[in-house]
Order: structure tokens, then sequence, then C-alpha cells
């Protein structure tokens, strides 16, 4: 009888969403929004995707996918409902208390998956997650042997996931705005046949009380068929909606946070790991991401879609790092 040859190892791993994250983190991205309320989420289509994406990147068989959202006193809602009965899908509720925030979810996360990985149910763990108490969880896993995979929300400028959480995680990706965008929608909160009011104000936040007295009134038939001037009419003129114009950052601003993002770090990083970088002015390719990080923290806004402001950043960053240690101006070659 002749020994056959060994058969391939099969990845087996289950995909685990944290559901306050990656909707808040869609939200903010898609719609500057703060709170759920301001968008409706098709998520039975979402969960079919991220399914989908996570085929093509681990390809191995799906043992679940792990939903983690929160109601209040762990009652679903008829959406959580839906959700509970796809095929393939496993709901774990938290609490989640006056304040909107949830609770429980994170000891959920950690518990299935130091179970998965403790059993051997899983070779490998797909982690939707952005917060820092997600590490002991990719920790327990993995002191299993199971690889953690880390998928984050693009974030509108910065970060939104935890340093340390990207680092202990095995890989990283990113589900960015086109792969989001079918399955947010913006939630109205007037009824279909109410009028669009624009106040002397500006734009209202949705959910903002409407004043009665910024309602135009509708013309009478004596105003509209008997009066000559067009001003007695008082009817709302059409609003045309222009595309905004594409303007790029102030480079004044930019390369203020480029020095300002140097010298934080040569006081909390240390002068002998900021010296480690000269000459310059070539950055390795972390250290030039957590510059450009930290400058949009300061900023409040995206360089990402602009090269030549990064390049005003890393030469401001390495301005001020040769003034610091006395090496003469160098530039970045982009």
């Amino acid at each position: 009888m002749t020994e056959s040859a060994p058969l391939p190892l099969l990845s087996r791993y289950a995909i685990m969403v944290d559901v306050g994250y990656i909707y808040a983190s869609a939200g903010e991205l898609l719609f500057s929004a703060v709170s759920r309320r301001e968008y409706q989420v098709d998520a039975d289509k979402l969960i079919q995707a991220l399914t989908r994406h996570a085929e093509e990147q681990v390809r191995g068989e799906l043992l679940r996918v792990y939903w983690y959202d929160a109601a209040r006193d762990r009652v679903p809602t008829i959406h959580q409902r839906v959700i509970a009965q796809m095929p393939w899908v496993k709901l774990r509720l938290g609490n989640l208390n006056a304040r909107g925030q949830q609770k429980g979810v994170d000891a959920q996360i950690r518990a299935d998956m130091e179970a998965l990985a403790k059993h051997r149910a899983i070779t490998d763990a797909v982690l939707v997650a952005g917060d820092e108490d997600m590490v002991p969880a990719v920790e327990a896993a993995q002191a299993f042997g199971v690889r953690v995979h880390l998928w984050g929300v693009e974030p509108p400028y910065g970060t939104n996931q935890a340093e340390r959480l990207v680092w202990e995680s095995d890989t990283v990706d990113v589900l960015e705005r086109s792969f989001l965008e079918p399955f947010f929608t913006r939630q109205l909160t007037a009824e279909p046949s109410a009028p669009v009011v624009v106040s002397e104000a500006g734009p209202m936040r949705a959910g903002q009380p409407v004043p009665v007295q910024s309602v135009p009134a509708a013309p009478s038939p004596a105003q509209v068929f008997g009066e000559r001037h067009s001003r007695s009419i008082s009817r709302p003129l059409p609003i045309t909606h222009l595309p905004a114009a594409r303007l790029g950052p102030d480079r004044e601003r930019v390369e203020e946070a480029g020095e300002h993002v140097a010298q934080k770090w040569i006081l909390t990083r240390g002068e002998d790991n900021i010296r480690d970088l000269l000459p310059g002015p070539i950055l390795p390719p972390v250290i030039d991401k957590e510059l450009l990080v930290d400058a949009e923290k300061e900023l409040g806004l995206s360089l990402r879609a602009y090269q030549e402001a990064r390049e005003w950043l890393r030469d401001a960053f390495w301005a001020r790092v040769h003034r610091q240690f006395g090496v003469g101006v160098g530039k970045s070659k982009g």
C-alpha cells in the first residue's frame, strides 16, 4: 500500500463585524453624519458584499458571519431580526444605553474569537473593527494559531482605527468609499410632500425643527393672475445646485502642520529616534503614512488626493528636523 500525499490545508474563516464601528465610520465618510438616524443601511446586501470580498481575500471556506450590534435591553429591532434570519449569519447583541452607546460588544467578540480559535473551528478571522479594545481578542486568537485580517473603513482624513490594533493584526485592508456607497442612503426626516425650506440661517441638519415662519406661503389666484409685478408673487425661486469647485489645501497651513508634527515627534519620540531618519529626504513608507495621518488630524481635512500638498508637508517636516540637528535643508522627491 503506497502512502498518499498529504491533502492541502484549507482555510476556514469567520467574518466578525463590529456594526457600531462600520456604520459610524461609513456615515462619517459618506455624509459627515454623527448619528445612525441620519442614514439608512441596506445591511443584508452589505453582508453579502463583505462575504464576497472575503472570498477574494482569504480563499477558503466561510464558517459564518458574526454581526455584533446593540439594542435597547438586547431586544432586536425589525432590521436586526431580518439579519438574524440570514443564512450563515449569527446576530450578536450588546446593550444600547440611554446615550446610544453600545455595551458588551467587545467582550462578545473576544469570547467568540477565542472559542473558535481554541477549538480549531477557524484558521483565519476577518475582523471589521477599529477600537483598541479589540486588541485582546486579536491576541487571544493568535495565541491559538489563528491569522487575523483587520478591515477598516476608509477615513475621511487621519485614521479611524487604533494604531496598536493595526500593529497586532496579521494583514490590514481598507473598505473604500466606492465599496460602501451602494449600501448607505441619506435618511430624509421630512414627509415626502413637505416643501424644501432654505432659511436665512443656512442649511439645517437632519432632525432639526423647521421654523414655521420660514415656510413660503403659496400664492393666491388673485396674486398670480391679477397683479402685474412679479415681486407680488411669493413663489420661491428654484435653487440651482452647482458643483463646488475643488479647492486644494492652503500651503501655509500644510507647512505649519508639517513643522508641528515634526516638533511633536521630537518631543514625544525622542531626538535619537528622529535622528535615525537623517539625512533624508526620503521617509520610510510607514513613517511617511504616520506623518500624513498626524498632519490630517491637525488640519481636519484629507491631503490624499493632493500630491503637491503632500510634498509641502514633507518639505516642512524635514525643514524642522534639519533645523533641530543643524543639517542643510533638503527637498523631498515626492
